[in-house]
């Protein structure tokens, strides 16, 4: 176990669970995560491993002797009949059939529908009426020769949630962690592994979470297949819903006008339109003027009753083009049906998280770790949505007066929710709040850079603030406008005489080869479009002496960096000139070895191609740079560390600088002498 693990185990006894185990009780059953661990919950919240063998063995066992596979079902009835009854775990919806007077249910799994329920169970659990929920049922037979009369009676149903939790004994508890631990222990709660993600890509993944804390919050994401989009929407939580887009009606969403039942809004805490996007969908444009309704004013009416619900709106779906190409001959709603191409539409929507940034799931970036039981956090989060938080970044900041209405709120309440997400306590500190407040403005940005290039009518908006404890200013701009252009038209980041893509699609002029000059580069988690040769091949031209002083050259994926850099000094040099590097770098014994032999195959490698290669071990050393003679020294906050992992050889970033994520970082490029 590591220290984490400990940790959430002592402070959070009973409430936190090995994430693996879901894996090994699962089986072929089609189920929820949060339907399995709120079985593992009840046998497998603990740190001791003979109780947790025990435990997943019985929860083994209640899945095979209860969960009902379809395939099963006629074997599950006849068993029912034979003994009289038998409790069953399987999905449960109900309707009212106006013509008997009664609430039936209907299950999903057994194939039973029409079945007699008790009205007050129905009461009880209004989600019943909508969608369908899992629930642990005893379900009795008892034939009957009376016309019409059901054999199956619901003896006793219980939806599958925690019953009670503390949100005080929460928050008291969360003080024991600091934020990396905390955010941590959340990406292990919603089963990921965050040793295989950036910062930022953490908080774009607890982003996801922020419609199931803050009420009438309405979240977009789109990017590549593959990332885990819907995943949250449908396995984390029994508060959100997720349906597919192309299913939505008026009535299943809001309300029947010839029953007068209501629609999902009216009973869940999330509702997901899974497959949003697509050129060739069809939508129905009377629901699409309800839904901007009810966006903008958490209400809707259909007939003469005014309604009103907390359900916040989750969009996710799959994008058809690459970035680039969207923002030069498109925009990034591109993918979106016709219907909801609509600016008014989109302007109800709270933030964009661009899908496009996050990694595509891999088997090592599960965790084996414990985290929440995802069934007590779903509750926690649920909890907090009575909590409002949307001024609080004003202890710290003050918005820009610039700032439309509807721009600001959907700042503060993406601010709020991911403060109740990683500071439900209250406590954060001044940079904390920054980086929440940051992502928040970035996301609602990316809305309306878009709808500014859809429609004319919109006008750009100056989306800084001021810092209160020092009057410093803050500008914000999206990662892909820092890498593509800007919606001025002016280029993001290229290559010496290369053309740019801008905004509006045109080409711009090939630029000069541009000069060294002393200064700052500031490089964003995640940002691509970055090269060695973009960020040193202006200064290493005339340099016959170079020094790397990095202390970490030892795993292969540092060696291979190191590399990369004498390939571009190989470029860049003249055929006939010779040029030496010095690498000044730290081993230990682990790595001392493996590190020789490849300095030695280093030496051989590069003195072909007119490079003379030599190394020393430093214990002392600590700071990153270049040394050139020619007058130039790069200070590297990172050092030659710069990218993130790549998915291995067969993954073109790891041949292709440009399109590998970056790790954040500072680089210093200082005139000497």
């Amino acid at each position: 176990m590591t220290e984490l693990d400990k940790a959430l185990n002592q402070h959070f006894p009973g409430k936190v669970v090995r994430k693996d185990l879901t894996k090994l009780v699962k089986g072929n059953a089609i189920v929820p995560t949060y339907v399995l661990e709120y079985l593992l919950g009840q046998y497998c919240a603990t740190d001791d491993e003979e109780t947790i063998n025990q435990g997943v063995e019985q929860v083994k066992k209640i899945i095979a002797d209860h969960f009902v596979h379809r395939d099963e079902s006629q074997a599950i009835k006849s068993n029912i009949r034979e003994k009289g009854s038998h409790r069953i775990i399987d999905k449960v919806s109900v309707r009212l059939n106006e013509d008997k007077d009664m609430y039936e249910a209907s299950f999903a799994n057994l194939g039973l529908k029409n079945v007699g329920i008790n009205s007050q169970i129905v009461t009880t659990h209004k989600k019943l009426l909508s969608g369908g929920v899992w629930c642990i049922i005893t379900l009795g037979y008892e034939y009957t020769e009376e016309k019409g009369v059901s054999p199956w009676i619901i003896e006793n149903l219980k939806p599958i949630q925690i019953a009670n939790i503390d949100l005080e004994e929460f928050k008291t508890a969360r003080k024991h962690f600091s934020k990396e631990e905390w955010i941590n222990t959340l990406m292990h709660s919603i089963g990921l592994n965050p040793e295989e993600f950036s910062d930022r890509s953490k908080l774009l993944q607890l982003t996801r979470l922020v419609p199931f804390a803050e009420n009438n919050y309405n979240l977009i994401e789109l990017g590549p297949k593959g990332t885990g989009k819907s995943h949250i929407y449908s396995e984390m939580s029994p508060h959100g819903i997720l349906i597919s887009g192309g299913e939505v009606t008026k009535a299943k969403l809001f309300v029947n006008n010839s029953t007068g039942d209501i629609g999902l809004v009216g009973y869940w805490d999330v509702v997901a339109y899974d497959e949003f996007a697509g050129k060739t969908k069809k939508a129905d444009r009377g629901l699409v003027d309800i839904m901007k309704n009810y966006m903008a004013n958490k209400s809707f009416s259909r007939g003469t009753e005014v309604y009103g619900a907390s359900a916040s709106m989750t969009f996710v779906g799959n994008t058809d083009h690459a970035v680039p190409y969207m923002i030069k001959h498109s925009d990034l709603f591109d993918a979106l049906p016709p219907q909801y191409y609509d600016t008014a539409f989109l302007d109800r929507l709270h933030a964009y998280i661009p899908g496009w940034e996050i990694q595509k799931l891999r088997n090592e970036m599960f965790t084996t770790d414990y985290g929440f039981i995802v069934d007590y956090l779903a509750e926690i989060l649920k909890e907090l949505r009575k909590e409002d938080n949307t001024q609080a970044y004003k202890n710290y900041f003050e918005l820009s007066d610039s700032i439309t209405t509807r721009d600001r709120d959907s700042v503060s309440k993406t601010f709020s929710g991911l403060l109740k997400v990683i500071y439900p306590h209250g406590e954060y500190t001044e940079d904390e709040a920054k980086e929440l407040l940051d992502i928040a403005i970035e996301n609602r940005m990316r809305v309306k850079q878009q709808l500014i290039k859809m429609d004319e009518t919109f006008e750009e908006v100056d989306f800084g603030y001021t810092i209160n404890s020092s009057g410093k200013k803050e500008s914000i701009q999206t990662l892909e406008v820092i890498e593509y252009g800007s919606l001025t038209g002016d280029g993001g980041e290229s290559d010496q005489g290369e053309e740019t893509i801008s905004y509006d699609g045109s080409k711009q002029e090939k630029s000069p080869q541009r000069l060294p000059e002393a200064g700052q580069k500031i490089i964003r988690e995640n940002q691509t479009g970055v090269s060695y040769k973009k960020l040193f091949g202006p200064y290493l031209k005339g340099a016959t002496e170079i020094d790397v002083i990095d202390p970490y050259i030892r795993l292969p994926y540092q060696l291979k960096n190191f590399m990369e850099l004498a390939r571009l000094v190989a470029d860049l040099k003249e055929p006939d000139e010779e040029v030496t590097i010095h690498l000044k770098t730290n081993n230990n014994e682990d790595y001392i070895e493996n590190a020789k032999d490849a300095f030695t195959d280093m030496i051989n490698s590069l003195e072909p191609v007119g490079i003379k290669f030599s190394y020393e071990f430093d214990e002392e050393i600590h700071d990153r740079s270049i040394q050139l003679n020619n007058g130039w020294k790069i200070i590297l906050g990172r050092g030659l560390d710069i990218y993130q992992k790549t998915n291995g050889w067969f993954d073109i970033a790891d041949h292709y600088q440009e399109v590998r994520k970056c790790k954040g970082c500072e680089i210093t490029y200082l005139r000497e002498g």
